[in-house]
């Protein structure tokens, strides 16, 4: 084996990750070698045995080179999580201006005159939005660590010491041990298969090609240069579609082919519209930040005449229109959602999954196990006239204990019901030879046995699937006789009726054969006897009517998209209250375009008989129509449609590819959690946005008042650290806001990123604020004297002071669409921060610290004015806001 002492680990650029490269590189030769071996080369070359590793080789491997994980899949350190929460680009606008003041204020300033009350405002406010931001995320992470633990992913691995494979978890694994695969599992690392059946593998995660590849065990020339085309090589991050397969793991963790290109994988996920919204909103305000700058430098210096006042001034502004808290308001919200999800023992994958399930319009969902009990009954067992016979049960045993492939919910009833009635004696008599894994395009699957010198091949699986192959029929108390076509009406007939009782049927079909130890293919599967059939009550989910009549109450359509008959699909979805428009099933979809399925997708309810392919092109069109689209699903047939989805949502029990799919998964059975993730992400988008427009609509109305004020005054508004202070006081306001509550009839319907709307509400808003400023001026111009540059403190404490309040008592008017506090009450953090900050504003200029920033005592007359201003600008926003409400239907 490759001398490696240790894996890879995340940002070295040191000689010990420069070793490991090389490390990495004589592992890849080892890849090749393996691939070009045959399989009892390959157990030396990597050191191993077809018994398996030892436990002492185990340890020894395991120290040699780590755990099987992915390093960039790894929860950042927590040091590193804080360090990246200062990447944004406000704080880095924070920085620059930092770094301006500290050249004008420090490093050229005249001995003895050196100030750092900016530089200090300025890192307060960094620290504040940063330290909340890292904290919200972290706490959110350890939740969601904390819960992932609950969520066991293994792989059966054949050991030393062993009578048979055991589960193991994945992490575990290492270089050398022989693992079995079958459908739905994810290749845990980097194999070399040593024998397969059938075995497809889905190798879009690697190469985007949806079309599954098959494996098989080969020597492999030396012309194959293209590693992912080599037809004996299993990679990590792939999974199983079909088949089952025993295979020799070659490489694990870092040093897989998916560990060497992780990052470059993570890197490439799609930005959502909200992402995209608040990317928009980003740089526009910054944009419009470096235009406005600017203005208000060159109109201060030039009516001013003091250019380093008025640079000063200007940075002050600069700090004023920079939204440096929409990050921690951002991440905060979405953190908050996910440990709210987190209590209720929901793990959210990725944060911003929160916010899609706010703009979800329509839910899809798969039927079996997930509207229905992952507790299926085989409640019949019967011959082609109904009536109930043990043949047909012994059959479905055998099939259903010797398949190695994809043990299904289906497959565990009847292997119960087996147990239950005596049948595993038969195992005695009946020995494997052989089976045809199942896959979702034959929707069955076969066993070949060894009884009485012959083989007996045991055919189970849909019913119109398994009745095209049978010949024959049999009846009870007499030999098979030909399966004609008035015979299988009647069968059909019999199915039918089962389906309408709400029970899923299979059938059972069989065949001897001679006696030979030989590979068995698709084409042993013809000129079958059909023996009967077995049916299942699959129960809807307690829990289930009552969450689709909430969604349906809070704006989302269920759709149902099943690989079940439509007949069966139907009779549940009466039984949970889910009203059926349309049926459409998988063939008829295969025979449209895209544009007419996103048409008829619009008006139906049940997508029956659907292939994996079938259900994530269904969720395609619906988004195509401008939908959010969810998914629930927990099989290997919900992979694709789970990663095509807006929010994949899985549960604990589904198979590996469904949970590494999923945006989010759920450890409880209730499906009432899902109205809880609606309602927490549009809790989410609503105080998120509720800042948006605060903040733009308060900077674009600052910029009015600065403008006026600059061009008309000859003295400045407002020192430059009397803004800082202001806006540090007015930041600190803002920081409960992603625990404040949302009005009740918000959460009504879904809520998606309109970036129109806040272009709307800066224009119509934004001007409020600056009507009641140039009140201000006028009253502290006229009213108190302060018209001349020894008295500019009490015009620039009077200003201070009015602006600090209108912008926090504004949060009270944007943040619902009613009257605040007489019909919607902010959250107690909400209101107790406001007073809070109102009390400081008020008190400043009567303090030590005010007088030491410039601010001076106003008079108590000053006070009923501020009242009647503050009181007609709440007013006057009141009156627009119902006026906006009525011309655009919109607010939030």
């Amino acid at each position: 084996m490759a001398d490696r002492k240790k894996p890879f680990t995340r940002g070295k650029k040191s000689r010990e990750e420069r070793q490991a490269a090389i490390d990495a590189s004589r592992f890849s030769k080892r890849l090749l070698a393996v691939s070009r071996a045959h399989s009892s080369e390959a157990f030396q070359l990597m050191g191993s045995s077809p018994e398996g590793l030892t436990p002492e080789e185990i340890e020894n491997r395991l120290e040699q080179y780590g755990e099987n994980e992915i390093s960039h899949e790894k929860p950042e350190s927590w040091y590193i999580q804080f360090l990246m929460a200062f990447v944004n680009p406000f704080i880095f606008v924070l920085i620059a201006l930092g770094l301006v003041s500290l050249v004008t204020d420090v490093l050229f300033a005249a001995p003895g005159e050196e100030s750092y009350k900016t530089i200090i405002v300025l890192s307060t406010m960094i620290i504040i939005s940063t330290v909340l931001r890292f904290w919200q995320e972290f706490r959110s992470n350890k939740a969601a660590e904390k819960l992932q633990d609950l969520v066991s992913t293994t792989v059966a691995v054949i050991r030393q010491g062993n009578i048979r494979a055991v589960e193991i978890p994945i992490d575990q694994l290492v270089p050398g041990d022989i693992i079995q695969l079958s459908a739905g599992d994810m290749i845990p690392a980097d194999v070399r298969v040593l024998n397969s059946k059938d075995l497809f593998i889905s190798q879009a995660m690697l190469t985007g090609e949806s079309i599954p590849v098959e494996k098989y065990d080969a020597v492999l020339d030396d012309k194959t240069e293209d590693i992912l085309e080599m037809k004996n090589i299993c990679f990590m991050g792939t999974n199983v579609v079909s088949g089952t397969a025993i295979a020799l793991v070659i490489k694990t963790g870092n040093y897989t082919y998916f560990g060497g290109m992780a990052k470059e994988i993570a890197g490439k996920r799609t930005m959502t519209s909200f992402d995209k919204g608040i990317s928009r909103v980003s740089w526009l305000l910054i944009r419009f930040m470096m235009i406005m700058v600017p203005i208000v430098f060159v109109i201060n210096g030039i009516t001013k005449h003091d250019w380093l006042e008025a640079l000063l001034f200007s940075v002050s502004v600069a700090v004023g229109l920079t939204p440096e808290m929409l990050p921690m308001i951002v991440t905060a919200n979405l953190a908050r959602g996910a440990v709210v999800m987190a209590r209720r023992k929901t793990i959210v994958k990725r944060l911003n999954a929160i916010q899609n399930f706010g703009a979800m319009d329509i839910l899809c969902t798969d039927k079996t196990g997930t509207l229905t009990q992952d507790k299926i009954i085989l409640e019949r067992h019967l011959d082609i006239y109904g009536e109930n016979n043990n043949k047909v049960l012994e059959y479905a045993y055998l099939n259903s204990f010797y398949q190695t492939g994809l043990k299904n919910l289906l497959d565990v009833a009847v292997i119960e019901s087996g147990e239950e009635n005596k049948l595993d004696d038969l195992l005695n008599t009946y020995r494997k030879i052989d089976e045809i894994p199942f896959d979702f395009v034959r929707r069955r699957m076969s066993v070949i046995m060894r009884v009485n010198g012959q083989n007996l091949l045991v055919c189970k699986g849909a019913v119109e699937e398994v009745l095209a192959l049978c010949d024959d029929v049999d009846k009870p108390g007499e030999e098979p006789t030909n399966f004609a076509e008035e015979m299988r009406n009647e069968v059909r007939e019999t199915t039918r009726k089962l389906n309408e009782e709400g029970l899923r049927a299979l059938a059972v079909a069989y065949k001897f054969l001679p006696a030979e130890e030989r590979t068995y293919n698709l084409q042993d599967e013809s000129g079958l006897v059909l023996a009967g059939y077995i049916a299942f009550l699959d129960p809807p989910k307690e829990t289930a009517e009552t969450a689709i009549r909430a969604l349906h109450e809070h704006g989302v359509e269920v759709k149902v998209i099943t690989g079940d008959n439509d007949i069966v699909t139907k009779k549940i979805c009466k039984e949970v209250g889910l009203e059926i428009e349309n049926i459409v099933l998988g063939k008829d979809i295969e025979l449209i375009s895209d544009a007419e399925l996103a048409e008829i997708a619009e008006r139906t309810t049940i997508f029956a008989k659907m292939s994996p392919v079938q259900k994530s092109r269904v969720i395609m069109a619906l988004q195509s129509r401008g939908h959010t689209v969810g998914y629930l699903g927990d099989g290997i047939n919900d992979a694709a449609a789970l990663r095509a989805a807006d929010v994949g949502i899985s549960v604990d029990t589904a198979v590996d590819i469904a949970k590494e799919s999923a945006d989010i998964i759920l450890l409880e059975k209730s499906l009432m959690v899902l109205e809880e993730g609606v309602l927490e992400g549009r809790k989410t988008f609503g105080n998120i946005i509720k800042y948006i427009k605060m903040t733009a609509s308060s900077n674009f109305g600052n910029v009015f008042s600065v403008l006026v004020a600059s061009a008309f005054l000859p003295f400045l508004p407002m020192l430059p650290i009397q803004i800082l202070i202001q806006n540090l006081l007015y930041d600190i306001s803002q920081i409960s806001i992603p625990w404040d509550n949302v009005d009740r009839e918000y959460l009504e319907k879904p809520r998606k990123w309109e970036s129109g709307g806040i272009a709307k509400f800066m224009i119509f808003i934004g001007p409020i604020s600056s009507i009641f400023d140039i009140t201000t001026f006028c009253i502290m111009w006229y009213v108190f004297g302060a018209n001349s540059e020894h008295m500019q403190s009490l015009f620039q404490s009077g200003w201070f002071v009015e602006g600090l309040l209108s912008q926090t008592l504004v949060v009270h008017m944007i943040r619902t669409q009613k009257i605040p506090f007489f019909q919607s009450m902010p959250a107690t953090g909400v209101i107790l921060l406001t007073l809070l900050i109102m009390t400081i504003g008020i008190a400043l200029p009567f303090t030590t610290l005010g007088s030491h920033v410039g601010l001076t005592p106003l008079p108590l007359s000053y006070f009923p004015w501020l009242a009647g201003t503050l009181l007609c600008y709440c007013t006057l926003t009141q009156v627009v806001k119902r006026w906006f409400i009525r011309r655009f239907h919109q607010w939030l």
